[in-house]
């Protein structure tokens, strides 16, 4: 009785052995390849699968879904003899299952060499400028030979991309300085161009400021004329309106001598010819009209007046 019950437990356990080898669930974006006897047999997809126990065997599942893969600096040499390292990242995706289990011992590896080789034969045909200046095109060489080399392994080289070029350090001092020389360069560039324009506009508004300093004294001078040439025809008009004498005339032109010699300066004052006129007519006037004096007629001598202490003529000072 109790070999029975344990030949019933063995029995029972086979059972459900049996049954976790029989159904296979595969997980969305996996495949699984299923061998029989130790040959492919089919690729089980997502979802739930039958296999046969004990005689098909599932040998390895495959991610399906997009990879990215980075890969560790290698040693590149431009076609300027410059050691650079470069870092890259790979981006693909296995679109065929047996193809990538049985096409290929490890496909990762293998994409990992030849993005190596790849990569050198690229960059040995560059200098290390264009290297710098070429990442996009650089990609685009790298994708396209990759992309054809693992077709047949069953994967797609979505993308390529170059995370990092680095060039030997006293390269990147060389460069450096370059850089901060054409920095240097042109903010002096600037600079200069910035102190020419404000010269110019600064010679710009002295021109502006001497022409119209030149009008306004022009205008002024007119204006002055003319307002001087109205004053004299005002003058004219006034006295030629009055009608004035010989003596009246004489008069005022004896009072404006003082001012005329007027100043400090006036070493030597010059007597104008017209003033024995001047000094004639005024003395007639006077003879007239002072006491014991002629009656105009001739009868008695005209007193002269003496000319005054500050019209006579001043002797020049050393």
């Amino acid at each position: 009785m109790d070999a029975i019950i344990i030949v019933l437990i063995i029995l029972v356990v086979l059972v459900f052995i049996a049954l976790i080898k029989t159904i296979q669930v595969i997980p969305q974006a996996s495949a699984a390849i299923v061998e029989r006897f130790g040959r492919y047999t089919r690729t089980l997809n997502a979802g739930l699968n039958i296999v046969v126990p004990f005689i098909d065997t599932v040998r390895n599942r495959v991610d399906l879904r997009e990879q990215v893969v980075p890969f560790p600096p290698q040693p590149v040499i431009t076609q300027d003899n410059l050691v650079v390292n470069i870092d890259t990242v790979i981006y693909y995706q296995v679109t065929d299952a047996r193809a990538a289990t049985y096409e290929v011992s490890s496909y990762i590896q293998a994409i990992e060499q030849l993005t190596v080789t790849t990569l050198r034969n690229i960059i040995g045909g560059m200098d290390l400028e264009r290297t710098l200046t070429s990442r996009e095109e650089i990609n685009a060489a790298l994708r396209g030979v990759l992309d054809e080399a693992t077709g047949k392994w069953g994967i797609r080289v979505n993308r390529v991309e170059l995370k990092a070029i680095e060039p030997p350090t006293s390269i990147q001092d060389s460069m450096e300085k370059q850089m901060r020389a054409d920095r240097d360069k042109r903010a002096a560039i600037l600079q200069a161009e910035g102190v020419r324009q404000s010269q110019i506009l600064t010679a710009e508004g002295e021109k502006q400021s001497a022409i119209l300093r030149a009008e306004g004294e022009s205008r002024s001078a007119a204006l002055k004329a003319e307002g001087e040439a109205q004053a004299i025809r005002t003058v004219f008009e006034s006295i030629h309106a009055g009608d004035p004498d010989q003596k009246l005339l004489s008069y005022q032109y004896l009072q404006m001598l003082p001012k005329i010699a007027e100043g400090d300066a006036n070493k030597l004052w010059i007597v104008p010819s017209e003033i024995g006129d001047a000094l004639k007519g005024l003395g007639g006037a006077l003879g007239n009209f002072a006491p014991g004096g002629g009656n105009g007629n001739g009868d008695a001598a005209p007193a002269v007046p003496s000319t005054p202490k500050s019209l006579r003529p001043q002797p020049p000072t050393d």
